[in-house]
């Protein structure tokens, strides 16, 4: 299979099994995912965020999806058990459908690695 093809469908799993699980099947958005993401790598499951809080969890997210492409790299936890990540090497410039290429590559790859999909 190819490697695009095989992406799209990794891609198109881990987007029903997330939106089944979250959002009583209305389908979630990268976005969305993304941020799902952030909470679970924060830890706190049972709370709720203020919106520059929810920014700050896809930020983790992405740092954490990027950290096995060399982008960034884990740097501490707060004392209020939040991560923080240093830049190793700056992103380069991407068009919009090749970083949602990218994101969507790490997603999966995170799912696979945590054994959300096979």
């Amino acid at each position: 299979m190819a490697r695009d093809e095989q992406l799209k469908q990794r891609w198109e799993q881990v987007v029903k099994k997330l939106s089944d699980q979250f959002a009583d099947g209305d389908t979630l958005d990268l976005d969305a995912i993304i941020y799902l993401i952030g909470v679970q790598e924060l830890g706190q499951l049972n709370r709720t965020f203020k919106k520059d809080q929810k920014l700050d969890l896809m930020h983790i997210a992405i740092c954490k999806l990027l950290s096995p492409y060399g982008y960034y790299e884990l740097d501490f936890v707060d004392n209020d058990g939040w991560p923080h990540y240093k830049t190793l090497e700056q992103l380069p410039p991407l068009k919009a459908g090749e970083q949602s290429v990218l994101m969507k590559e790490a997603i999966v790859n995170y799912f696979l690695e945590t054994e959300y999909i096979n």
